[in-house]
Parts: C-alpha cells; sequence; structure tokens
C-alpha cells in the first residue's frame, strides 16, 4: 500500500501529524459541547428520535459520502468520459431519495425503533431479525476497514509516515469522539464535516480546473476521448458503471444500519425534506469529484503507478499550492471520518438492541446501563478490528460482494414485510438464502452460465429489475401503479434482455438476487396462511429506557 513517489508532492511528517491533531482534536471537542451526564440508551442510538432538518441533512449526506466516493467517482469520470460522474453521483443521490417513503412507513410502525432489525423481528422473529443484524454487522465492519485503508493510503501518500500510522491516528481520533456520545456526536460532528467538505470542494474542483488551463483546456481535450466517452448516453457506461451501481445502493439504501439509524433518529415531520435537500446536496459534492477524473482524461493524465485511486491525489499535488492540498487532505480526512462515526454507531446499536437486547436480555428486563456498557465496549472492539484488518492490507472485494448481495436478496422481502401481512418467517429467510446462493453461483460462474442456464438467470434477472423498477415507483407513487410499471419492465426484460445480459455478469447476478429472493418470497408467503396485525410492531418496539414489560414476538 506504500505509494511513495517522487512525483507527488508531501508534506513533513510533523505537518500530517499537526493537521490529524487539529482535525481529530477540534472534533473531539466539539462532540463535548453536547455531552451529557448520564446519557439514555435511545439517545445514545438515535439522539432521542428528535433530530433537526439541518442537522439530518448534512449528517445523511456526510455518512453518504465515504473515502470510496472520492476515489470511485474520478475513477468513473477517468474510465467512462462525460457521462461518468453522473453515473456514479445521480443514482447514488436517487437512492437516498429511494429510501424515505419506506423510512415513513418504517416509522408509523415502530415510532420507538432505533433499528430495522427490531421491526422485523416483532415481524417475524429471530432468525430474519439475525439475517439483518448479521449482514449489517459484516457491512459496517467492512467499512469501517475501508475508511480506516483510505486514511492509512492518504497519510502514506502525502507523507513520510507509514501506512499503518495513518490507519492508527484515524482509528483512534474517530472512536474518541464517537464513544463519548455514540450516535448523537455522528450527527452533531457529520454538521461540521460536511461545512468543510462542501467548503474545500468549492474551492479546490474549480482550482484544479483553472490550475491545468481552465475550461476551454478541458474542453479541447475532448476530441482525445473515444466515442464512448464522449457519448454522455453511453451504453457501455450504463450497463458497465450506471446499472450495476444503481443496483448496489438500491440494496444499501434498504440493508444498511446507518441509514436505517438516521430514519430512526430524524423527527417524523422532517424525514421528506431532510433526505430530498441530501439527495441533492450527495450529487452535486460527488458529481463534483468526478469531474476531476475526466478533467485527468481530457488532458491525458496517467493514473500513477497505474492505480486508479491516485487519480484524485495526483490531480491535486500537481495542480495546486500545498495549502490546497492541505485542504483537501482535511477534505478527505473528513469525509471518512464521517462514515467511519456512522459505521461505530451503527454496529454498536445493533449490539445494542438487536443482539443484547431482543436476543440476550430476558423479554421486559433490558437493563439500560448493561445496554450503554455493550454499545461503548462494541465500539472498542470494532475500532481494534478494523485497525487489524486495515492494517494487513486485505484485499476486501470478495467481502464487499457477499454483503452487496445479501442486502440485494433482503430489499423485496424487508418491503413486502411491512407493506403485506401474508409475508411469514419462512418465507423471509427462505427467500434471502435461495437469493444469495444464486447470486454466488452466477456471480462467481461456479457453473457455466451458457444456454438454457443463461437464460433461467437472464429470467430470474428480468424478474430482479421489474422488482427494482417497481418498487421505486410503488413507494413515490402507491401499489397499482408500482405493479403495472413492474409489469412493463418485466415484458421489455424478457424481450430484450434475454440472450443480452449474460455479456454482464456483474448486473445479472446482482439482479438474480432480487428475482429469486422476490419469487421465493411471495411463493412461500402464498403457501401458509399468516394475516400479521401490524399494530403488534408498536407494542413489540419500545424505548429501553422505560422499564415496561414487552409484549412477545412470534418464534422463530
Amino acid at each position: 500500500m506504500s505509494l511513495k513517489t517522487e512525483s507527488l508532492f508531501q508534506f513533513s511528517a510533523l505537518t500530517i501529524i499537526l493537521l490529524l491533531v487539529a482535525f481529530y482534536g477540534g472534533t473531539y471537542l466539539l462532540s463535548l459541547l453536547i455531552k451529557k451526564d448520564k446519557e439514555t440508551t435511545s439517545g445514545f442510538m438515535v439522539a432521542g428520535h428528535n433530530v433537526g432538518f439541518g442537522m439530518g441533512a448534512a449528517s445523511m449526506t456526510a455518512t453518504w459520502i465515504w473515502a470510496a466516493s472520492f476515489y470511485a467517482a474520478a475513477t468513473s469520470g477517468y474510465k467512462y468520459g462525460v457521462s461518468g460522474p453522473i453515473h456514479y453521483g445521480f443514482w447514488g443521490a436517487l437512492m437516498i431519495l429511494f429510501i424515505y417513503p419506506f423510512g415513513m412507513r418504517f416509522r408509523e410502525l415502530a415510532p420507538n425503533g432505533h433499528t430495522l432489525g427490531e421491526l422485523i423481528h416483532a415481524r417475524h422473529g429471530s432468525s430474519s431479525q439475525l439475517i439483518l443484524a448479521i449482514s449489517n454487522l459484516m457491512g459496517s465492519l467492512i467499512s469501517l476497514m475501508v475508511n480506516f485503508t483510505a486514511a492509512g493510503a492518504l497519510v502514506s501518500v502525502l507523507s513520510p509516515l507509514s501506512f499503518q500510522t495513518g490507519v492508527i491516528i484515524a482509528g483512534v481520533g474517530v472512536l474518541s469522539y464517537t464513544l463519548t456520545s455514540g450516535f448523537r456526536a455522528s450527527v452533531f460532528t457529520d454538521f461540521a464535516q460536511l461545512v468543510a467538505l462542501m467548503a474545500i470542494g468549492v474551492i479546490i474542483i474549480p482550482a484544479v480546473l483553472f490550475s491545468m488551463g481552465g475550461p476551454a483546456v478541458m474542453v479541447s481535450g475532448l476530441s482525445n476521448l473515444t466515442l464512448e466517452q464522449q457519448d454522455f448516453f453511453s451504453s457501455e457506461a450504463f450497463f458497465q458503471q450506471g446499472a450495476p451501481y444503481f443496483v448496489a445502493v438500491l440494496a444499501y439504501a434498504i440493508g444498511n444500519q446507518t441509514i436505517t439509524q438516521r430514519l430512526f433518529a430524524i423527527d417524523k415531520t422532517k424525514i421528506k425534506a431532510t433526505f430530498i435537500t441530501a439527495t441533492v446536496g450527495y450529487a452535486g459534492i460527488v458529481i463534483g469529484l468526478g469531474m476531476i477524473g475526466l478533467m485527468a482524461l481530457t488532458i491525458g493524465i496517467e493514473p500513477l503507478d497505474g492505480n486508479m485511486n491516485n487519480l484524485i491525489p495526483q490531480m491535486v499535488s500537481t495542480y495546486l499550492h500545498p495549502v490546497f492540498i492541505a485542504l483537501f487532505f482535511i477534505l478527505v480526512i473528513g469525509s471518512l471520518s464521517s462514515t467511519a462515526d456512522s459505521d461505530l454507531s451503527a454496529l454498536s446499536t445493533i449490539m445494542m438492541a438487536d443482539v443484547y437486547g431482543k436476543n440476550i436480555a430476558k423479554k421486559g428486563h433490558v437493563k439500560p446501563k448493561t445496554m450503554m456498557l455493550v454499545g461503548r465496549g462494541t465500539m472498542i472492539v470494532a475500532t481494534a478490528a478494523g485497525l487489524i484488518f486495515a492494517s494487513f492490507k486485505l484485499d476486501i472485494l470478495v467481502m464487499l460482494v457477499f454483503v452487496g448481495a445479501l442486502w440485494g436478496a433482503i430489499v423485496f422481502p424487508v418491503i413486502a414485510s411491512v407493506f403485506w401481512n401474508r409475508v411469514t418467517n419462512a418465507a423471509f429467510t427462505s427467500a434471502v438464502i435461495v437469493g444469495l446462493l444464486l447470486f454466488c453461483v452466477a456471480r462467481f460462474e461456479l457453473i457455466p452460465i451458457v444456454g438454457i442456464t443463461a437464460l433461467f438467470f437472464e429470467i430470474l434477472a428480468s424478474v430482479g429489475g421489474a422488482v427494482v423498477i417497481g418498487l421505486m415507483v410503488f413507494g413515490f407513487l402507491g401499489r397499482k401503479i408500482g405493479m403495472s410499471a413492474a409489469a412493463i419492465t418485466l415484458v421489455l426484460m424478457l424481450i430484450f434482455a434475454t440472450g443480452f445480459l449474460r455479456q454482464y455478469m456483474i448486473l445479472l447476478a446482482s439482479l438474480t438476487a432480487y428475482g429469486a429472493s422476490t419469487i421465493v418470497c411471495v411463493i412461500v408467503s402464498l403457501m401458509g396462511d399468516e394475516h400479521f396485525d401490524f399494530e403488534l410492531i408498536k407494542q413489540r418496539v419500545d424505548n429501553y429506557d422505560k422499564k415496561t414489560e414487552i409484549p412477545s414476538s412470534p418464534k422463530s
């Protein structure tokens, strides 16, 4: 992971340490402003369900922008040309918008909830809830590791300090302020970090453009691009980048606790405005970062050491004054820290509510002090694990693939469970398992995906495509229009995707997870005779600070 080279500007070790101490020290002092002498479990996990519009929108935007957003957005612009930044930024932003109508349903069913797992536990029981909990634990831990790894790589690039030193400083820094007030500290510091992200982004992106010669140089360089890279509606960019990312972030929006935690934390009357604002904010920042990759492409920059992750540091280092490079350093550290503290808060909340509250403590006998100890202990253990895995520089691609598939397989079962009273625990569990298994078969080509086999997976993927479009339309326009959109999409997919989609295995596999889990969930549910009363969820999900008896949830 050592990327030191004379081609890149480097700060002294002392300068980098001072920048890191200033950032994390200032963030820690901010967190002390909101520290309470006696923290409640509800405050620690979801800030008492009353986060306001400004804080909520800033937190959603800052959390959604993580270290990978910088490098992946620039890579997309460099590889796919003019449409690349749009495909990365727009689809990610759309998924922030997508989650809010379903989030309103989550809050309606469980106004005192803390995790989606609690709601699913009240709806189905332990096995379905634990599927969500395990997937979120894996996803948040991997995300934590990615962000610590990015910090180590950035320190290694811009200073003589080692990769491991950067990882340790980032880990200890994030833990120091998140440990004080949990989610409340995460939201409060997210606001300050987003202000820095926006202010520095507004300065750095135009500064790089004008330092390389201005818009005229960039426009003249467009002639050096391939026809596909010049095409704003490039099919290659859509099928290789846009569509797979669109499907992936849809799963992320439903499956990731860092997002649903904010749904339960934001004042219910402010959810719509908060998520619309976060959608616009995310799109503007990330598309802007992607433009740096497009700039590099137009002027013929080659990624240093052949590593696409070097594009943004390389452009900043080549064209900007050291003051701007220092601002860029703070920009990236702020973005990865805002996501890392959200991951720590998510991990602690899952262990507090889903594991301790629902599966270890006796029903109705949850001890708030023990729950707080579990939460803070989880943060310490998770940080240590993240530092260890990051220092090993492990290849995380395979783990990300599995977590992404698991989230894709749970999208329909989760949404169906909160709207359709016929979904059973067996249907939920079997749907996720079958979806995940078939995803693995397609994604890793465990059997030859040709002939009838390829057609089988394309049909499943066609159902998956119909589910994705249908759910999105259903969320905003209702059941009838959503089902109509799904039916039209299914017909079009069966006509145009069969015989074609097998060329794009990542997209085929991702859609297979959606399609297979949906088919299994519907069939198994219809085979049962359950008619669930959704009013029971409000009784079964409550704040743990209240010493009241909680009605038992159904057995797994």
